[in-house]
């Protein structure tokens, strides 16, 4: 019976029809949702039917296929907001999570001046970090990170040292994709507002994991891509608040986002279409709402707990072998991050796929951590709703294969 104290993973499970399919002649075991989840037929069927039904462009034209397809992409947009406590005006549609910290960073450092802060931290994922390098560069910004511990969690010290009154962006994940460390983020929020500066989160691995609640958390924007919560690859949200997206200049410029075009300048549309240039992802949106929907009714409490029971038995079952080292902090996400003795992660995540168990290996999109941390790369086992206790004991067989076939 695939079943967690949480969830009913046997019914959950017939939604997903990718995990019917074999690899290498074994049942597929997909560990690797940090990287993108799988979809369930609900959104796969939204996102067909969209192009079968009412395929048309959105706030435009005033026929019935353009009423419909914009009704049905605005109807996503008030699900996220209502998802993640938002204003519907207060959610803007992006590619992904990199897009959307990239908006951020062009646009919040663009009124900067030569020498002011901006504060994120060592465990962060290339896509909230190179962009607020690369502003720094080019702006002569002052670039600070947050160290982490021992413990693989961001030191309270340095979080109090490098967040100052010169401070005017902070800029930290929520949890890290590379070793799963949960941020205290409403702390990091308070700290960060105190000292006067805006406050950045990189919602990419916690959207899809727990339950969040914007407002409560009170960071002034807050990003995430809708390919790792059961939507499609290709859209992704920023939350904003509404008295700063106001006041923010454009990332992008062209058509829908604009109000009125004349020779001597444009004004710009209200919000949320101000930050939405030109056609947007509107199968994708659409596809991103019925995940919302799915993720809804089977509840983000239960998702949680059921991650949570997954990851402390997958480390448990882990710490059994020899010569495996885990990294990261005891409580984290629904990660697991780890090395074996004398094998490359490569060569790891090769022989688990060859027993039909799909993982990360690599630096994660985080090589300044890896660095911190005195390696390379790691192999990484990433769960998620329909993913079971079971599947996890066979993962712990192959682990026992890597370590037989190169004699470790």
């Amino acid at each position: 019976m695939l079943s967690t104290k949480s969830l009913d993973i046997e019914s959950i499970r017939k939604d997903f029809p990718i995990l019917q399919r074999k690899v290498h002649g074994k049942p597929l075991i997909y560990f690797d949702n940090a990287a993108t989840s799988q979809k369930p037929k609900q959104v796969i069927g939204a996102i067909t039917g969209y192009y079968q039904k009412y395929n048309a462009n959105v706030h435009r034209s005033i026929h019935q296929l353009g009423e419909e397809a914009t009704a049905e992409y605005e109807k996503a947009r008030q699900k996220i907001a209502d998802f993640i406590n938002a204003r519907y005006e207060e959610v803007i549609f992006t590619k992904n999570s990199t897009e959307g910290l990239n908006l951020l960073a062009y646009s919040l450092t663009s009124g900067l001046k030569p020498g002011d802060e901006i504060v994120i931290s060592q465990l962060e994922h290339h896509s909230n970090f190179v962009p607020w390098q690369q502003m720094a560069e080019h702006l002569g910004l002052k670039l600070k990170f947050i160290e982490i511990n021992k413990n693989a969690e961001l030191d309270k010290e340095s979080i109090k040292k490098n967040i100052t009154k010169k401070t005017k962006i902070v800029s930290v994940n929520h949890i890290s994709n590379a070793i799963g460390t949960i941020n205290p983020v409403e702390e990091i929020t308070k700290i960060a507002h105190e000292n006067g500066a805006l406050m950045v989160i990189d919602g990419s691995q916690s959207v899809p994991h727990m339950p969040i609640d914007a407002k409560k958390i009170n960071a002034d924007f807050y990003v995430f891509t809708g390919h790792k919560m059961l939507g499609p690859t290709g859209v992704g949200v920023v939350y904003g608040k509404k008295e700063l997206l106001e006041n923010m200049r454009p990332f992008l410029y062209g058509g829908e986002m604009i109000n009125e075009v004349k020779f001597e300048g444009t004004t710009f549309n209200k919000l949320p279409w101000k930050f939405e240039a030109g056609t947007p992802n509107i199968a994708e949106a659409i596809g991103l709402g019925i995940a919302v929907d799915y993720l809804s009714k089977i509840g983000m409490n239960n998702i949680f707990e059921h991650d949570k029971e997954l990851v402390e038995y997958g480390t448990e079952r882990i710490k059994e072998i020899k010569g495996v080292t885990i990294y990261g902090p005891k409580e984290r996400g629904s990660i697991i991050s780890f090395n074996v003795k004398g094998v490359h992660a490569h060569d790891v995540s090769q022989i688990l796929d060859s027993e039909g168990v799909a993982i990360r290996a690599g630096h994660h999109c985080c090589m300044p951590l890896m660095g911190v941390l005195g390696i390379s790369s790691t192999a990484r086992a990433s769960f998620y709703l329909y993913n079971t206790e079971e599947e996890i004991d066979t993962f712990i067989k192959a682990i026992h294969k890597v370590k037989k076939v190169f004699g470790v």
